[in-house]
This record gives structure tokens, C-alpha cells and sequence, in this order.
């Protein structure tokens, strides 16, 4: 809308879930806190959750070779499952793999994508 201040538009915190709009992440120099947040509540790391999924789908295929537009569920905890993006979550790591802490990559070789 022409003359409406950029402020009207913005939609309220319960539109926005309403509209499936979800928060921004943390500010960028914040993600390694906000990682080590997440371990204490019992809700894993994105990484964690590409992990699982990488390793449910190796032990299911016998290889960690998958289209980029594969997705695999893995058990969430609390009885249902999640949806992880894996063939993306694998491109992305491993573009951001400089970033990724010696344990990770560990973690990674031991299911057969050594990075290193």
C-alpha cells in the first residue's frame, strides 16, 4: 500500500505462526551459543537431527549417496516423526564444512563422507 507505514504491514506474533511464518535464526556470531542452548533442553541440533537421518538412511541403503531432493523421517522423541531435508542438509554441510568442529567431521567420516 502506497503512504502506509512500513510498520503496518508487519503481521503480529500469533498471524505470523497462522501464516506459517517462522522466527528469524539467532544473529550470525550467535549460532555456536544457540547450538549449546539447545543441548540442554533435550531438543537436538540441526546437526544432530542431519546426523541421525544420514545414519538411518546409510544403515537402510548401505551408502550415503542420495539425490539432493531426498527427504528422510526420523523418530522425533516424542513419539512422532520429523521430516529432514537430508539431501540438502548434506550439500549445505559440506559447502559449510570449514565451519564444522573436529568431532563433527569425525562424526561424519564414520558413516563414510570424509570431508577432511
Amino acid at each position: 500500500m502506497v503512504g502506509t507505514p512500513a510498520s503496518a504491514h508487519r503481521l503480529a506474533g500469533s498471524e505470523q505462526g497462522a501464516a506459517g511464518i517462522e522466527p528469524l535464526a539467532a544473529p550470525a556470531g550467535q549460532g555456536k551459543g544457540a547450538a549449546a542452548r539447545n543441548v540442554g533442553r533435550g531438543k537436538p541440533s540441526a546437526f544432530d537431527r542431519g546426523l541421525a537421518s544420514l545414519a538411518q538412511y546409510q544403515a537402510r541403503t548401505g551408502s550415503v549417496t542420495m539425490p539432493r531432493s531426498h527427504v528422510e523421517e526420523i523418530p522425533d522423541g516424542d513419539g512422532g516423526t520429523v521430516e529432514v531435508k537430508l539431501g540438502v542438509w548434506i550439500s549445505n554441510t559440506k559447502t559449510r564444512r570449514a565451519k564444522l568442529t573436529g568431532e563433527q567431521l569425525e562424526q561424519l567420516a564414520a558413516l563414510g563422507l570424509d570431508w577432511r
